[in-house]
């Protein structure tokens, strides 16, 4: 708990941390191998003025004196002019010399380092000169740390004579200088580090601001009430925020397509919902003219107990009524079996020999009309739900009788698409009829549910109007197999074309009815 309280909370938080820490890291990378070459440097020059110190002193040929006692007014060869000292005058302060005889720190051992005082220096200590001894005599420079000293480099070279010259000078001024250079490296780095971090905040969030107007834009559609009612989103990613080559413009690309899928799922829930009240409003209705038919009938027949000819009216009118709220029921329970993907019948099905019937069925209803039929030569078959097509083209049939005047031509068409339906093709039915056609204004909702012509629902006998189902089964079952329906309609050149699949891939056993 205590380590996610600490995280940084947002984006920008942490691409700043990460930021300093990297600058940080750089600093610290940048600075510690800038002080490594630095004393190396340094260290190197130093080694090469602790090697040039024994020629200085005479190399070879140099004889320290018997003691380290001074002489004042002395002078002898290799020795500061006007000084009497162990150590030759043309060395700086901190140079330290030892005379070591045979390499050890014995009783004829001598060593001195020069002090800053003039003709001034300061004998070493027997610990000191037998930490000299040590030192390997290869020529190479040591570092070594001489008691009462401080800090050195040092070297030892042999003489002629068997005497070993011990010269060394302080690393001090060497530290001083890494020291100094650690420092502004400490302070430089702290303020390049508050800079990075200053401009790293300034340039993420510029960076970001575009994802908090996507976020912004989401957040504005998550306020908006979804749950009910018509929802217009109105809202979208702005263009400059949807560019694909970009790490916010995908995500911007990504919210505008979940918005506009969203906005067309509300839409399409709302008019589902507008559906369904104008579904339920017009089955109530439908239902309500049947049924007020038989409770006045009904009625009647109570009151007049006696009168048989009122009854068998009231009989033959509850007959009719009933039989027409069953025809409304079946019709109901079948669109809404195909809505719920109840499966359909996988049969072998013969368009032809069912036209013929059909039409055959349509000639004794409505002999006033001219039906023909233009079937092919051969036999034309589909896998589908025999009783399902066999209701797609009665109704047809019934809606272009019900809704054409006597001595109107209805011709019915069979044809082949081998381009359509997938690999078997489909099979075409088309009703034509010459009769006054659909209003224009019901061509684009002629297959909704309880879609009429006689707006006002006015009814005579059952055979003069139908519920308004009949297309919208047409097309409910036509889908169904996966297939469709379209209509062309104009005075005197109506036409219902019915587009059903050879073989229906969708289709699985069982039956809708």
């Amino acid at each position: 708990m205590a380590r996610s309280r600490l995280r940084p909370a947002t984006l920008t938080s942490r691409l700043v941390l990460t930021t300093v820490v990297l600058a940080t890291l750089l600093a610290i990378a940048i600075a510690g191998a800038t002080t490594f070459a630095m004393r190396a440097n340094l260290t190197h020059g130093l080694d090469v003025e602790v090697t040039s110190i024994v020629p200085r002193a005479g190399g070879g040929d140099y004889q320290p004196p018997d003691d380290v006692a001074g002489r004042p007014g002395g002078e002898e060869p290799g020795y500061g002019g006007g000084c009497d000292r162990f150590l030759p005058g043309n060395q700086g302060p901190g140079t330290l010399l030892a005379a070591l005889s045979d390499g050890s720190a014995g009783s004829a051992a001598r060593g001195s380092v020069l002090t800053e005082e003039v003709c001034g220096e300061r004998a070493l200590s027997s610990g000191a000169l037998d930490q000299l001894a040590d030192v390997p005599v290869d020529g190479r420079v040591h570092a070594l740390d001489v008691d009462g000293v401080g800090s050195y480099r040092v070297v030892a070279t042999p003489t002629d004579d068997g005497t070993v010259l011990v010269a060394g000078l302080p690393t001090s001024s060497v530290d001083d200088a890494v020291r100094s250079l650690v420092g502004y490296e400490v302070l430089i780095g702290l303020l390049g580090v508050l800079a990075a971090g200053g401009a790293a905040t300034l340039v993420v969030r510029r960076q970001l601001r575009p994802l908090r107007d996507v976020a912004a834009t989401a957040h504005e559609v998550a306020t908006l009430p979804l749950d009910t009612g018509e929802v217009d989103l109105a809202g979208r990613v702005p263009a400059s925020l949807r560019d694909a080559r970009t790490e916010v413009g995908q995500v911007g690309v990504a919210l505008d397509t979940l918005l506009a899928h969203v906005d067309a799922s509300i839409a399409a829930r709302h008019r589902s919902e507008q559906q369904v009240r104008r579904f339920v409003a017009d089955a109530s209705h439908e239902l309500r003219t049947p049924l007020a038919t038989i409770a006045g009938y009904a009625e009647l027949a109570r009151r007049r107990p006696d009168d048989a000819e009122a009854a068998r009216t009231a009989l033959a009118k509850v007959e009719g009524e009933s039989g027409r709220m069953r025809v409304l029921v079946e019709d109901l329970l079948t669109l809404a079996r195909i809505d719920a993907g109840r499966p359909l019948a996988r049969d072998d099905v013969d368009v032809t020999h069912l036209l013929l019937e059909a039409v055959g069925d349509a000639r004794v209803l409505a002999p006033a009309h001219r039906w023909h039929l233009d079937l092919p030569d051969e036999a034309v078959e589909v896998v589908g739900d025999a009783h399902a097509l066999h209701r797609v083209v009665s109704n047809l049939l019934t809606n272009a009788r019900r809704y054409t005047p006597d001595g109107t031509t209805v011709t019915v068409r069979v044809a082949l698409d081998e381009a359509g339906g997938g690999a078997g093709g489909s099979v075409l039915i088309a009703v034509h009829d010459d009769g006054p056609g659909f209003a224009p204004e019901l061509v684009d909702s002629a297959f909704d549910r309880f879609v009429r012509g006689d707006a006002a629902r006015t009814r005579t006998p059952v055979d003069a109007g139908g519920s308004g189902l009949g297309l919208a089964l047409v097309r409910a079952i036509a889908r169904a197999h996966g297939g469709d329906v379209h209509l062309r309609s104009a005075p005197g050149d109506t036409t219902v074309e019915v587009a059903i699949p050879r073989r229906a891939a969708t289709l699985t056993d069982g039956q809708i009815v």
